[in-house]
C-alpha cells in the first residue's frame, strides 16, 4: 500500500461521528481496522495542500457515497492520554506499513466533526485500512479505540444542546416525513419521550416546517399530514 506521511500535516487528524436514524434507533457508523480487531470512528489525515473542512467532507463522502452532507466541527481533542503508539503501530503493521520513528506513532491532536445523514440512503464503504464499516445502535457500540467513545459522547452532548437549531440541517429524514417520524428522531437523540401534543405545538411554532398532503395509508380520518423543512431556510452545507 502506497502512503507517504510527508504529504500530510504531522500529528493532526480528524474523526467523524456519523449519525444515522433507522426506525426508532439512532445509529453511528463504525469501522474495523484490518487484521487488528480494532474499532474506530471514521477519520483521517489532512494533506499539506488541503483545507481541513475539505479533507473531512471528502473522507465522509467516500465512506457513505453521499455528496451533500451536513457536517459540523464541535470539539478538538488533545489530551496527553489520548495517544497510544501501540495501537497505531498495530494498525500499520496490519497493512504491512513500517514507519519507525514517524510522526504517525507519536501524539495526535484530532478535530472532531459530526454528520447527520439519512440511514436509508447510505451504502457504507470501508477505507483502505479497514475490514468493514457498519452501522451500530448508539447504545450497542463495540469498544472503540483510544478516546473515540468520549468523542461520541461529546458529539451527542453538543447535538442535544443545539438540537432545535439543528433541525433544519437534518439529513436523518427523507424529504417528506410525518410529525411522528420527526418526533421519533428527536426522542432518539434526546434519549427521552416527548409529549405528542406539546411536541407538535413546539415544532409548528418554530416556523421551519411546510405542510403537505396527508399520507393515506388506511382510514382517511387517521391519515397524518406530511411535512418537509422549508427549503428557503435549510442549510445542509458544511459549517
Amino acid at each position: 500500500m502506497a502512503f507517504d506521511s510527508r504529504d500530510y500535516i504531522p500529528n493532526l487528524s480528524y474523526d467523524a461521528v456519523i449519525f444515522g436514524f433507522a426506525g426508532e434507533k439512532l445509529k453511528i457508523l463504525v469501522l474495523e481496522y484490518q487484521n487488528t480487531g480494532t474499532f474506530a470512528l471514521p477519520g483521517g489525515f489532512i494533506r499539506m495542500d488541503e483545507p481541513l473542512d475539505e479533507a473531512v467532507k471528502t473522507g465522509v463522502s467516500e465512506r457513505t457515497g453521499l455528496e451533500k452532507i451536513y457536517l459540523e466541527q464541535f470539539h478538538t481533542f488533545g489530551s496527553l492520554e489520548r495517544s497510544d503508539p501501540t495501537i497505531m503501530k498495530k494498525i500499520l503493521d496490519g497493512q504491512g506499513l513500517k514507519l519507525e520513528n514517524d510522526w504517525m506513532l507519536g501524539r495526535f491532536i484530532t478535530v472532531a466533526y459530526y454528520a447527520l445523514i439519512n440511514y436509508e440512503t447510505v451504502n457504507p464503504k470501508p477505507d483502505a485500512l479497514s475490514d468493514s464499516i457498519d452501522w451500530y445502535n448508539f447504545d450497542e457500540l463495540p469498544p472503540l479505540m483510544q478516546d473515540h467513545s468520549q468523542i461520541v459522547a461529546k458529539a451527542l452532548e453538543h447535538l442535544r444542546t443545539h438540537l432545535d437549531q439543528k433541525l433544519l440541517s437534518f439529513n436523518l429524514l427523507p424529504d417528506f416525513f410525518t410529525m411522528k417520524d420527526l418526533q421519533q428522531v428527536y426522542e432518539s437523540i434526546m434519549g427521552e419521550k416527548q409529549n405528542r401534543a406539546n411536541f407538535q405545538r413546539k415544532m409548528l411554532g418554530l416556523g421551519i416546517l411546510e405542510r403537505h398532503e396527508k399520507l393515506f395509508s388506511g382510514g382517511s380520518h387517521k391519515a397524518p399530514f406530511l411535512y418537509s423543512f422549508k427549503k428557503e431556510l435549510a442549510n445542509t452545507e458544511i459549517s
